[in-house]
């Protein structure tokens, strides 16, 4: 039996226990899920785990597509409970979340300050496999990936001990957990350095669907160039749907942002648009609840360079009335951290692809193919993937998110803090590697 908790635990039968063991788009069948209430309790659920040789899940938000937040006949640890946000140092802008917190909860604690902190697109997203794999979002160009703006963190290490990590503490852990996934321990609690962020100006510009290939190349020729203040990003929906410029100004001032935007505006007959000055959590979404088998394959990489052939594939895979491609522009605050600061190994693009085949069962297995296809035909213009927005779990996508150097360095650290590999229910990376 597990120590002494002040969180629960929850074995099949138990009220709760099904919601806890499912996620976004998958359903385990854990035999034990744990939900913590401090580092006291990850320990306990831990020495449990190695004890009786049962794999470990963590789970945050539980919205990771691969499904790493639950699995088969193990324990789920549930950080849940671990949701605080507290601003810590208002001068200092210093703020400290609990490791289940979700973006949601963040952004509007933070707006009661006037300060946001670079997320993703999504309330219902946890924290931690946001920030452990990168953060790529609606403030990115101008104050980088969500994990640029860690500090320190709290740490159950797979052995039950408690450290913290930072620039002056446990650094190799520190750069480690920075882009290096759920591979190194549970993070019990992140310490960030939010920024002055109220409102945004932020909104859809749509565009009839067989104009995409018009709007997405108009896009990626301007969109390097625009202030750091803008992110932005191009939607090919699926099928006949139309083409979408998104853009995300951060700052509350319409004119700025309205000299920033247009030359990203193609001279194509607009649908409309809904750019409007917002407070910050309000552009992000809540995901819905989805029906029963729903499903969703996910593949991602980073745009080395725009070309017609690039351009003509992306277009052609929206056309499948099943599959919706996001471009998004990188560039700005991301380029501005060494490439070699953090595990994340994936500065220096021009753009983030993301392709998305969903529905029932049979549609996803239809689409699935077609996303492979789309990544063969780009490859000669992409590299790499995004640990977030992913779905597969083969050695080909472990390889593809952590280059050869960050994979030997990742593997070092990952013998000095978990040489048994317990946390292995992520892109894993080996001890051996």
């Amino acid at each position: 039996m597990i120590g002494r908790l002040d969180g629960e635990v929850l074995t099949p039968g138990d009220t709760g226990y099904d919601e806890l063991r499912r996620t976004f788009v998958h359903a385990g069948r854990p035999a034990l899920v744990v939900r913590c209430r401090g580092a006291g309790d990850v320990a306990a659920a831990l020495d449990h785990a190695r004890t009786e040789g049962l794999t470990v899940s963590v789970r945050g938000g539980g919205h990771h597509t691969a499904g790493f937040a639950t699995n088969d006949g193990g324990i789920v640890l549930d950080l849940s409970y671990l949701d605080g946000v507290e601003v810590v140092d208002p001068a200092r802008r210093l703020v400290r979340i609990g490791g289940g917190a979700t973006w949601g909860r963040v952004s509007k604690t933070l707006a009661g300050y006037g300060l946001a902190l670079s997320s993703g697109d999504t309330a219902n997203v946890g924290v931690g496999g946001l920030l452990l794999g990168g953060g790529i979002g609606w403030l990115t160009r101008r104050y980088g990936l969500a994990l640029d703006a860690v500090v320190a963190a709290d740490v159950v290490l797979a052995d039950g001990t408690p450290v913290r990590a930072s620039a002056t503490q446990h650094q190799d852990l520190y750069w480690a957990l920075r882009g290096g996934g759920g591979n190194l321990g549970v993070v019990t609690a992140f310490e960030l350095v939010a920024q002055p962020v109220t409102d945004v100006v932020y909104g859809t510009v749509r565009y009839p669907g067989e104009r995409a290939a018009d709007v997405l190349r108009h896009w990626a020729r301007h969109a390097a160039a625009a202030p750091d203040e803008l992110t932005s990003a191009v939607d090919l929906a699926p099928g006949d749907g139309p083409a979408m410029l998104s853009v995300c100004y951060a700052g509350g001032d319409p004119a700025a942002a309205e000299t920033a935007v247009r030359p990203l505006r193609p001279d194509v007959p607009e649908l409309g648009d809904d750019l409007r000055p917002v407070p910050y959590p309000e552009i992000l979404a809540e995901l819905p609840g989805l029906p029963p088998g729903f499903r969703m394959a996910v593949r991602s990489t980073f745009v080395r360079e725009f070309t017609p052939a690039l351009i003509e594939a992306l277009v052609a895979a929206s056309a499948a009335p099943m599959v919706a491609v996001n471009v998004r522009a990188l560039g700005g605050a991301v380029d501005r951290v060494a490439p070699d600061a953090t595990a994340f190994a994936h500065r220096g693009h021009a753009a983030l692809v993301t392709a998305v085949a969903m529905g029932d069962e049979l549609a996803v297995a239809h689409g699935e193919p077609l996303l492979d296809e789309l990544m063969r035909r780009i490859d000669p213009y992409v590299t790499g993937a995004y640990p977030n927005f992913a779905s597969t779990d083969r050695p080909a996508d472990v390889a593809a998110m952590y280059p050869a150097a960050t994979r030997r360095r990742l593997a070092a650290v990952k013998r000095t803090y978990d040489p048994g590999n317990v946390f292995r229910r992520n892109y894993n990376i080996t001890p051996a590697d």
